[in-house]
């Protein structure tokens, strides 16, 4: 998809559609004014008449548009004449992109930038519009015989003042290296396990090294974990027949000596849960335990390409979970790289074997802070439903930091605790700790069992078991946490 600023008058614009916004109460925005006064009073007539109420979502595309360049209209309700919040401006991109399903047209011009959105400048919903519209333009059809496409769409141009023209460009770049990033994390998270391996995501990774000169990619393979004293990482990946894969990519914009933000995700490519076998029903969906992962590498293509001024290490362990004669049985014992020993009580939760492991090796990079993020627990899921992710740490200003980036971002967190007394379920009469914590508080004590392997560092976990993606009908990756780990880099990089 081409995006640019458009800058020219309205009344002389050639376009498939112009997107417009109108209030309630038949009250214009300045571009539906505009349009209005060009095209005899049209769009007064519509709302006249009743075919469009102003309500946030409402659309009215309207398709013959006399005595204009312009080859049709879209209306789109913006709710009450005062500035939106924020969430209710990405609603009604959505609406707005949304219309285009199923149509030829090819290319729009979108005022809906010039809408006023409390504390949100031109870059950032600029930036929105990228985001939002491409998000809806994804679509995953690779397996597909018939692979139709739901939009015609090969053009969107975002109109602009020329007194905003710089913030309007800096939303374009952001906002198509964001996407770019969302669209490789869905992408890849869509993909099925058999294509989607631990091999491949480290290919996956090299490619991108290929591409960005910035980032210089190493794969560590099992017998380097060996050699390092993983074993917890690789007892998990010990009943595949796929070898474990620990990616790192190492970006390099910042000083030389600065201290690097270390970006951990959980790389599992399937989970079948090992000899604590899971139920069939739904287990497909298991091939999104690699989201974290992917969302690692989709926020290191954003932050290459947008060329952040700061360093950033990019850490995947990647594995099958899978049961076989040589897989993790309850009751083994592991001994971590940390040198902390460890009782697999349930070999189902796997991702923090991966995980604790990846954090010792973390150390070696002297890091800033360290963000991990994994489908770890389906107590997240409980907890929070599909609305925020979980956010768990032990250092406050990196977590206000990450909750600020989430707000910006509209890619929620909602923090849990984490108290020393949660770390008593974690006991074990065998080893230093257990991998479980018992049935209350999974999500907490699973965050618990990574503390202990991320004391010398600022840390924080995000749990994304419950918005990586969606199920049902409309099953599918959702590239969440890219935008709030964009915004947090962002942040970092700029103030």
């Amino acid at each position: 998809m081409e995006y640019t600023i458009e800058t020219a008058s309205l009344d002389t614009l050639h376009s498939d559609c112009l997107i417009v916004g109108v209030y309630l109460n038949k009250e214009l925005s300045t571009a539906a004014q505009t349009i209005d006064q060009n095209t005899q009073g049209l769009i007064s007539q519509l709302l006249n008449r009743g075919d469009i109420s102003g309500k946030v979502g409402d659309t009215l595309l309207i398709n013959v548009v006399p005595d204009s360049q312009l080859e049709r209209i879209l209306l789109v309700g913006l709710g009450e004449n005062k500035p939106l919040t924020s969430k209710i401006y990405r609603k009604t991109l959505s609406a707005a992109i949304n219309v285009f399903k199923k149509t030829t047209i090819k290319t729009v011009v979108c005022t809906l930038a010039d809408a006023e959105v409390i504390a949100s400048d031109r870059q950032w919903k600029t930036r929105q519009i990228i985001e939002i519209f491409n998000d809806a333009l994804y679509k995953f059809n690779a397996y597909l015989a018939n692979k139709e496409v739901d939009f015609a769409l090969e053009k969107i141009s975002i109109t602009a003042p020329e007194a905003e023209l710089s913030l309007a460009n800096t939303g374009i770049t952001q906002g198509k290296a964001i996407a770019e990033g969302i669209n490789l994390t869905k992408l890849l998270s869509d993909l099925p396990g058999n294509v989607c391996t631990p091999t491949y995501l480290a290919e996956q990774a090299l490619a991108l090294g290929e591409k960005y000169p910035s980032l210089a990619i190493h794969i560590l393979e099992e017998v380097d974990m060996a050699e390092l004293g993983m074993g917890a990482l690789l007892s998990v990946s010990r009943g595949s027949r796929q070898p474990a894969k620990l990616i790192s990519l190492n970006y390099q914009g910042g000083d030389a000596n600065a201290k690097p933000i270390v970006l951990i995700g959980k790389g599992l490519t399937f989970d079948a849960g090992g000899i604590s076998l899971k139920p069939g029903l739904g287990m497909d969906e298991m091939k999104y335990d690699m989201c974290g992962g992917a969302t690692v590498l989709g926020s290191l293509l954003a932050a290459a390409e947008m060329k952040l001024p700061l360093n950033i290490v990019g850490l995947i362990p990647s594995s099958e979970n899978m049961p076989d004669g040589d897989a993790n049985k309850p009751g083994d014992i592991l001994i971590s790289m940390s040198g902390k020993t460890i009782e697999v009580l349930n070999t189902d939760a796997e991702g923090r074997l991966l995980l604790c492991d990846t954090l010792t090796y973390a150390e070696r990079f002297n890091p800033d802070v360290v963000i991990d993020m994994a489908t770890l627990t389906g107590a997240c899921l409980v907890a929070l439903g599909r609305v925020p992710s979980g956010l768990l740490g032990n250092n406050d200003d990196l977590c206000n930091a990450l909750i600020a980036a989430s707000e910006t971002a509209n890619d929620s967190l909602w923090r849990l605790p984490l108290w020393e007394e949660y770390q008593e379920q974690l006991k074990s009469n065998f080893a230093d700790l257990a991998n479980i914590g018992g049935k209350d508080a999974g999500t907490i004590t699973a965050a618990c069992f990574l503390s202990q392997f991320a004391e010398s560092f600022n840390w924080a976990h995000l749990d994304i078991a419950g918005t990586a993606w969606r199920t049902g009908q409309n099953k599918g990756a959702t590239g969440r946490p890219v935008p709030l780990i964009t915004q947090y880099l962002l942040n970092r990089a700029y103030g």
